[in-house]
């Protein structure tokens, strides 16, 4: 069996993720789609996950997904925000019901108990089925009397985030605007009803969502599968699959599987300076995110902190204050890196259009 080293693993992230060479693709649903939408709990972070991805991003395409509803905000892996595309929320969301009970259950249980979640959640379709958006308030307010005990915290998120699934209406997520979450089912929004799961063995949603995870992270461990999407649930998903895969073995032992004529490039292959967003899909999408971000610095990638790429790896953190593009090493970068790093910061400048007037990268003296 094939060892792929760390280097190796992180170019085929880096060419899946558009993070080798900025693709040339005219809208941002075909690069979400790609990724298999991107963490969106922070509403401004994509736009600069597909600014470093796509070439001449502009945000109002964005923008122009978001209102036109060919990407939608809604939650979906792991119970987080996402952008996804249309035709994915509709087609994965009912593979991803009982793991998004099962999460605000785990979080809010002893809130909950005795709380008849069907009749919850007919009750909250019934609301909302006069197809007006609604705050997560408005919502519990509306069914409050007859669940008055659970606190509104934790009925609100039962009822938007797992028994009713629910789009995040514009403008919330739209470029420069700051806007409260409104919510509609994500059928009344998109026109067209929910996937049902299909019947039989084999978990085909699951099948699907392990080919597209590959295609977009590979190659890639059973458990960062089970890392990116939250679902534990898909053995029977990779046993359907495992005579189309191939199989490699990583520096730590563990067992890789993959796409067959995916890219995975060779490990010297140029990588440029990359600036990512908060909670990026090339760090978080991962169990195992040693192809990416060195163990010392994992902190920071479920921090918030946005991060650099150089030669790769994440090398720095990035924030914009005060008029300042500030970018924090951490480890000592080279006069060429910090050369490259330097430039790529102002390409970033232009397009936050933060009227940034000074770059300044700390070293430490």
């Amino acid at each position: 069996m094939t060892l792929l080293d760390n280097r190796a693993l992180n170019r085929a992230t880096l060419a899946r993720q558009y993070l080798l060479q900025r693709t040339a693709a005219p809208a941002p649903e075909t690069v979400v789609a790609q990724l298999c939408g991107m963490q969106a709990q922070e509403p401004q972070e994509p736009f600069i996950g597909l600014w470093s991805r796509m070439s001449g991003f502009a945000p109002k395409q964005l923008d122009e997904a978001l209102t036109g509803r060919t990407v939608v905000r809604t939650h979906l892996m792991r119970r987080t925000v996402h952008l996804v595309t249309a035709g994915d929320a509709l087609a994965w969301r009912a593979r991803h019901d009982t793991m998004l009970r099962q999460r605000v259950l785990g979080t809010y249980r002893s809130d909950l108990a005795g709380v008849d979640m069907e009749q919850l959640a007919a009750a909250g379709r019934a609301v909302m089925a006069d197809g007006q958006p609604r705050t997560m308030r408005e919502l519990v307010e509306a069914v409050e009397d007859r669940w008055p005990a659970p606190p509104r915290r934790a009925l609100g998120e039962l009822l938007v985030a797992a028994l009713i699934p629910m789009a995040q209406l514009p403008p919330r997520g739209l470029w420069r605007r700051t806007a409260g979450v409104r919510n509609l089912p994500l059928a009344a929004w998109l026109g067209r009803d929910i996937d049902p799961l299909p019947a039989g063995d084999g978990d085909p949603v699951g099948q699907q969502l392990l080919r597209r995870y590959l295609a977009a992270y590979g190659p890639a461990a059973g458990a960062d599968l089970r890392a990116w999407c939250g679902l534990a649930g898909l053995p029977a998903a990779v046993k359907a699959l495992r005579d189309e895969l191939v199989v490699f073995r990583d520096e730590r032992g563990r067992e890789l599987f993959d796409l067959p004529d995916a890219p995975r490039p060779h490990p010297d292959t140029p990588a440029p300076v990359r600036f990512l967003p908060a909670f990026d899909n090339a760090v978080l999408g991962y169990h195992d995110r040693s192809r990416i971000i060195d163990d010392a610095h994992l902190g920071v990638s479920v921090a918030g902190h946005r991060v650099v790429l150089v030669d790769g790896r994440v090398a720095a953190t990035w924030r914009v204050r005060d008029h300042r593009l500030g970018i924090s090493p951490l480890r000592p970068l080279t006069a060429r890196e910090e050369e490259a790093v330097r430039a790529e910061a102002g390409e970033l400048a232009v397009f936050l259009e933060d009227d940034i007037e000074q770059i300044r990268i700390d070293t430490g003296n």
